[in-house]
């Protein structure tokens, strides 16, 4: 009697464990996707075709190093009007596969710009010059939401 219990206690726990795991398996019709280092920048006044051909050049060309390193999967670059004095008008976007890899690839990207870019001295100096023609607004990580299930 004892052992007829002891296995119909065992059977019930066993389905309420599986009847719980089979209702936590959501199927969500979206699914994270890469991952985004968005920069919110506002070109000053008349310093448009400046900083353009900054990012045409310089971080065109290390973009495309960390592209072909395998650190990130693509950039964009995306201007637009802005809606106030303190507004961007200007979204420098770099694509990771996520957020891990982003992480994983901080000292490698570093060592990448000593390279592309030049030693600390002279990205410091980059950035002093870039000052005078653009604002640094703001820089966000932000995760893509593919709609469509994981597959």
């Amino acid at each position: 009697m004892t052992r007829n219990r002891i296995l119909i206690s065992s059977l019930i726990g066993l389905l309420l464990t599986v009847s719980v795991v089979v209702v936590a398996q959501v199927n969500r019709p979206f699914r994270n996707g890469s991952v985004w280092n968005i920069s919110f920048i506002k070109m000053k006044p008349g310093m448009e075709n400046a900083y353009l051909n900054y990012v045409s050049n310089e971080w065109k060309r290390e973009q495309e190093a960390l592209k072909k390193d395998g650190q990130i999967l693509s950039y964009k670059v995306i201007t637009t009007e802005a809606h106030g004095s303190s507004d961007f008008n200007i979204m420098l976007m770099t694509e990771y596969k996520d957020l891990a890899t982003l992480e994983a690839n901080e000292e490698k990207a570093d060592n990448l710009s000593q390279t592309v870019v030049g030693n600390d001295e002279k990205q410091m100096q980059g950035y002093r010059d870039r000052m005078q023609i653009r604002e640094v607004l703001d820089v966000r990580t932000a995760r893509e939401i593919v709609l469509e299930p994981r597959r």
